[in-house]
This record gives structure tokens, sequence and C-alpha cells, in this order.
């Protein structure tokens, strides 16, 4: 397929970018209506009507469903979300709402998280609508709000307001996977690009700890003091030494990545051969443990007053079945003194690896380039994905970009100067276009 077909995924990458849809994590940002209403009226220019859904004013998500050619066939959902974090301009090189073509990649907040997967898609659609091509099964899509908070403005809203739009679908795509990394193997003469298949998430408990103490002077003894033992508290969380584990999708991830390499990856020395293997080992570092880590901390108002109560708030992963384990464990390092509640839990989710959609995946990824491994991982972070799972829906992580060695996809998620290559979005949508034909 020729590039042309992408002819105006840079246009539509470059129009997403530029629409500020920054999502704070409460009631502050300018939602994703406007964003929402240019997804909505791109597809309607290639014949897709589209339903905009708004459970609260500006939190709006997009939904659509394209016939294809196997009306025997299960749906597959593709969907994506509308919002991002949020950036200061202050410390880009190019403002990140720019959406500026710059050394040939397209320059803003959502380059990679993941308004260039939505440009893909509808780039996509476009095309066919002007080629004639169909997918091979029904595609339902979802353009979704709030991702970046917990979803309940997005991908909550719609399993249950709008359940029946995902009537039959077993299967998803969506984000973060089908990327490349260089790699050059022990033996041989020519890099080698892996493509990490997104095959699961650990499950999230996002949590809010307080301490309770007793008010007086700060300059008093101090002894029940709630901000001290919310500090020793966390002290303990965050330098419990977490066991190792090896989900099976992670142990195949291993065992693929050592025959690519030439070389053996050490399994009692995972976190020390995460280090050495850089962007590889990013693929495992955070998805062979549980982990807790502490984000905000809100205690006091004056210098010479103890407060009674202190606060903080814990981004807590863990390994699929260890939920029960890992709250446990949070428990006893927290301590009597400390007690806690979700801002969010829900469980890890997987998807088959092994199975025929993670094949057709690898299938569509070496088409489009014969130096391609693709390999399945665990995500360390959440998606959508886990909302969907609910209702019976597996997600893939499957957004296909063909990257210069020197970006670092990872480093570019929240990051200062995220940017997607203008060759990669081609790639991807050559790569998608592939897939979704013939799976």
């Amino acid at each position: 397929m020729h590039d042309g077909f992408a002819g105006d995924v840079a246009q539509l990458c470059s129009d997403l970018l530029r629409i500020d849809s920054t999502n704070a994590g409460d009631e502050s940002g300018p939602g994703e209506r406007q964003a929402a209403e240019y997804v909505a009226e791109a597809l309607d220019q290639a014949g897709v009507t589209a339903t905009l859904t708004e459970p609260r004013p500006r939190r709006t998500s997009v939904l659509a469903r394209i016939t294809g050619q196997d009306p025997n066939l299960p749906p597959l959902l593709v969907h994506g979300h509308l919002d991002t974090v949020p950036a200061e301009p202050g410390d880009w090189t190019r403002h990140p709402l720019s959406g500026d073509l710059h050394h040939s990649c397209l320059w803003g907040r959502g380059a990679v998280d993941m308004k260039g997967t939505l440009a893909m898609t509808l780039s996509l659609v476009r095309a066919w609508a002007r080629t004639g091509h169909r997918p091979r099964r029904d595609l339902v899509l979802a353009f979704l709000a709030d991702e970046e908070a917990t979803g309940a403005y997005g991908s909550r809203h719609v399993v249950t307001a709008h359940r029946e739009h995902f009537a039959g679908v077993e299967e998803a795509i969506s984000e973060s996977g089908g990327f490349s990394i260089t790699a050059r193997p022990r033996y041989a003469g020519t890099d080698a690009r892996v493509y990490p298949v997104a095959v699961g998430e650990r499950g999230t408990a996002w949590m809010r700890l307080t301490a309770r103490g007793t008010a007086g002077h700060g300059s008093g003894p101090g002894q029940d003091n709630a901000v001290a033992e919310l500090v020793h508290a966390l002290a303990r969380l965050t330098t419990h030494p977490w066991p190792t584990a090896v989900p099976p999708a992670v142990g195949t991830l291993l065992d693929t990545l050592d025959r690519i390499l030439g070389t053996r990856i050490d399994r009692t020395r995972l976190e020390d051969e995460a280090a050495r293997l850089g962007q590889l080992g990013e693929l495992f570092d955070c998805t062979v443990r549980n982990t807790a880590n502490p984000t905000v901390l809100h205690a006091g108002h004056k210098v010479n007053v103890i407060p009674s109560r202190a606060l903080a708030e814990v981004d807590g992963r863990f390994l699929p079945g260890a939920r029960v384990t890992f709250l446990e464990t949070v428990d006893r390092l927290l301590g009597p003194k400390v007690s806690r509640e979700f801002i969010n839990c829900e469980d890890a989710v997987s998807a088959d690896h092994e199975g025929p959609a993670f094949a057709a995946m690898a299938d569509a990824l070496r088409s489009q380039d014969p130096h391609a491994h693709p390999v399945p991982f665990v995500q360390s972070g959440g998606t959508d994905a886990k909302a969907f799972a609910k209702i019976g829906i597996s997600t893939y992580g499957f957004s296909p970009l063909l990257l210069d060695p020197h970006l670092h996809y990872f480093g570019m998620f929240h990051g200062v100067d995220e940017r997607v290559p203008l060759t990669g979005l081609h790639f991807g949508v050559r790569v998608l276009h592939r897939f979704l034909t013939t799976y």
C-alpha cells in the first residue's frame, strides 16, 4: 500500500495536537468536546455516522461503527482516548499545543499518547471511503474522554450507558504497543527491530493514606505527630524489596528476547538485566514485581502548628493474581496508625498472546518491516482496557509506529518534547490497514 493512502494523517495529527484537551484529573480543564467534534466531523466526511456522548459538560466521547466484509465474524473494537496530561510550555523546545512539523516529527502533547494513533485510525477510515476498501469484520470505534484520570467520564461511562454499542465484541486494539525498538543482536551483522505488542496490564491500586495525631504547638515535644507517622510509613513502603515474579506473557517476552539477542537474560537478576538492556529492559523492568510510589503529600498549614492529620496519595500497581497479597503487604508496611482508602482500584487484565489476533498483528508488522520481531509484553501502567475487560473484551496494545532508534518511546509518555515521526505514522496506517483487512 502506497504512503499516499495515509496522505492526510499529518494534517489530522497536527490538528488534534493543536486542540487543548488537557485532563488534570479534576474539572479545571477544557474537556474533550472540541477534539470529539473534530473527530466526528472527520468521520462524517468519510460517510461514517458518529454519536457524541457527554456524561458531564464538555467531557465528550465519540462512538461509531463501520460495516465489514464478513458479518459472521465478531466485531473488533478500536478504542483510544482524546485527553492528554498537562504540559508546561516553558519546558518544551516547541509549544506543546503547536502541532508543528519539525525535524520530520510532529510535536505536541499527545503525539504518542495518543493523538497520533487517533490520526492514523481516522486517516485509514477516510482512505477506505476514497478507495472502497473495507475491514474484514465490523469495526466498533470509540474515541474516549478521561483516560488520563479514572475513565469515569469516558470508558466507564460508555460500557454502562452505551453497552449495546459493544454487543458481540470480544477483542480490541488500543494504545501502547506495536512500536519499534532497534536492537543489535550479539551474533548478527544487522540490527533487529523489536515490536512489543501489549497483551496485559498490571492491576491498579491508587490509594489515599491518612495519618492522624494530636494537634499542638510546633515548639512542643510532638510525640504524636501525624506528619512524622506518615513519613515513616512512606519510607517503609518505598524501601520494601518487592519479590520478583514472572507472569506467563513476560516469560514469553524474555524467551523471545533471548533468541533475538543471541544471549541469555538472567532471570535471577532481572533488575540488573533491565538496566543493561536499556529500552528493551523497559519492557519488563516494572512488570516482574509490584510497585508502590508516593506521588502527592498534604499536611499542615503553618510552620509552628503540628497538624492533627497528614495525607498522601500512592500509585500502587500489582501483578496478575497478586491483589490480595499486595494489599496485605501494604497494610503491614503502613502500620496501625495509617489508614488507606482507594482512589481507584482495578484488577490486572490480559489478552491471549498465543492466539490468532496476536499472530495477525505480528504478520501485519512483518508485512511492512522485514526486520520486525513482534513480542508480547505487559504494560506497567493502565489504560481504558480495564473498563472494557469488565464487559468481556480483551484489549491488545497495538498502535504501530516505526521509530528512529534515537527516539525514546516510553520517555515521551507524559514527558517533555513529546513528538512522533511522520514516517512512523505512515507506517502505522499501512500496518493497521493490513491487520484490519485480514483479521
